[in-house]
């Protein structure tokens, strides 16, 4: 049985329930939104591991349209991101959209019928006449590439699906990985597991991080006077907005400034001389994602606790082998080792106009127009795509941008009777070749350091490098004559070649 729609949107994070409120909102009511889990949540949903919760605070990582006045903490807990994305599908009326336990397996555009045919894994099909791929970067686990991982017999599993059924307690627990989710893990096990050794490849540079509970007072103030929060999120905002200084190369000695405060943070909370020459970072901050941490150094000094910086060489049934010949024994491991996030978007085949698939077109690495519409794959748009992603900012105000623009091009195809729009190849690669340009002045090229914002060739397919209002403006309306398109009145003429809507080839800026 197929299900046809105007729009399927896929996916249930911020991207996905953004997407399906808005278009409820603009009166798009005719769409359908597929969910692989048999839950909402996307990232906070898939990562529940000990001590989970977001590095950006609270009242900018949420909605513009739902702020939320009774966040318990300046920086939230996974707990009450999930609950808060729960009630935004419940408030709005999105939750009657969504269909659960339904994996997308492939996709393929019709050129000659304008539509996309949807396959899922469970056998179904559907057919819309735009996607919205909202399954975002960070969606797919990440493991190193060490042999003997399938030999291994003790407990093991990725930070994003955790077990919590695994007895740590008192058990000899190996955790791979310095990242966002290794630094959260390690001061929340360490007092439990028998000892614990983190195996780090590069340490982070890592700043106090200024999170606080709110007052039931100062919850009941921001509920009863909105202007006062709507205060507090643009202060936040332009607080995170002004560190894209230090980011792009504008201003280096944003940078420097903020490097010494995180050495000093480094240095007050580290005593021992050698383990602080372990965790010292050999490159500019901000090269690799800045992390947050009170309680990180801490754990790290104490007793039961070790740093191990030999690389990996192999691992065995119960034991972890490091370059230098030495056997360690684990009983556990945590994979804190990140998500495939600059590798293709799509975890699934997406087959474009002219039979060419995503994979292969992406295979140099991941491009688009904005981060949003990729040239040869018509009503295609994506939220979170390449070069979307921060370093410094709420990824919510990015996803709201992309999901603005989208809405306006669906309006616009309403409006003007377009069957299809497909950016055009001038277009996209005029962009990404300024993109490339400002790319190369950005710390993440010039900071000396690999990061997971990079393919394997060096490159960055991940970040947004300019500022964030920069994006905003040029995502606020649906720039059409970047776009080729074609008039719903073409694709049901006869059996002749049917005329295309040509617009004017202007370079993007």
């Amino acid at each position: 049985m197929r299900t046809d729609t105007d729009v399927l949107v896929i996916g249930t994070g911020f991207s996905g329930l953004g997407m399906a409120i808005r278009l409820r909102q603009a009166g798009l009511t005719n769409f359908v939104v597929v969910e692989q889990a048999d839950a909402i949540g996307g990232t906070w949903r898939d990562n529940h591991y000990p001590g989970v919760a977001c590095d950006v605070p609270s009242h900018l990582y949420s909605f513009s349209f739902e702020p939320n006045p009774r966040w318990s903490r300046m920086f939230a807990k996974q707990s009450e991101i999930l609950a808060y994305l729960n009630h935004c599908a419940d408030k709005y009326g999105v939750r009657q959209h969504i269909h659960f336990n339904t994996e997308v397996n492939k996709a393929v555009f019709d050129a000659k019928k304008g539509v996309w045919d949807v396959e899922t894994r469970d056998g179904r099909s559907y057919r819309a006449r735009a996607i919205v791929q909202g399954g975002g970067g960070l969606s797919r686990p990440s493991f190193p590439d060490v042999p003997g991982i399938e030999r291994f017999r003790g407990q093991k599993f990725h930070t994003a699906r955790w077990d919590h059924s695994a007895p740590l307690a008192g058990k000899r627990v190996a955790v791979i990985g310095t990242g966002a989710s290794a630094i959260q893990v390690v001061p929340s096990i360490v007092d439990q597991v028998g000892h614990l050794t983190l195996f780090q490849r590069t340490p982070p540079w890592i700043l106090p991080k200024p999170d606080f509970r709110f007052r039931d007072r100062d919850q009941a103030r921001l509920e009863s006077l909105p202007f006062l929060q709507r205060a507090l999120r643009n202060g936040i905002y332009w607080a995170l907005e002004s560190s894209a200084l230090g980011f792009t190369g504008l201003w280096p000695r944003f940078q420097l400034r903020t490097q010494k405060r995180a050495r000093a943070h480094l240095e007050a909370q580290i005593k021992d001389p050698v383990l602080r020459a372990k965790l010292t970072p050999n490159y500019r901050i901000g090269c690799k994602r800045i992390l947050l941490s009170n309680d990180y150094y801490p754990a790290l000094e104490r007793p039961n606790a070790s740093v191990v910086t030999d690389g990996i060489a192999e691992i065995r049934e119960h034991a972890i082998v490091t370059r230098d010949g030495r056997e360690h024994e684990v009983d556990a491991i945590v994979f804190a080792t990140g998500f495939q996030a600059a590798t293709d978007m799509a975890p699934y085949e997406i087959r474009g106009r002219y039979g060419q698939t995503l994979r292969d077109v992406w295979q140099d690495g991941a491009e688009a127009y904005l981060g949003t519409a990729i040239s040869g794959f018509p009503n295609l748009f994506l939220i979170v795509g390449p070069n979307t992603g921060l370093g410094n900012n709420s990824m919510v105000f990015m996803i709201e941008s992309q999901i603005q623009y989208v809405i306006d091009a669906l309006q616009k195809m309403r409006e003007r009777s377009l069957a299809w729009v497909d950016v055009k190849p001038s277009a996209q690669a005029s962009y990404n070749k300024r993109l490339s340009e400002r790319m190369a002045r950005t710390v993440w090229s010039t900071g000396g350091c690999v990061s997971w914002y990079q393919t394997a060739t060096g490159k960055n397919t991940t970040l947004w490098p300019g500022f964030t209002f920069e994006f905003r403006l040029r995502t606020r309306s649906f720039d059409l004559e970047h776009y080729e398109a074609r008039l719903t009145h073409d694709l049901r003429s006869s059996q002749r070649e049917p005329q295309r809507a040509e617009l004017a080839d202007h370079p993007a800026e």
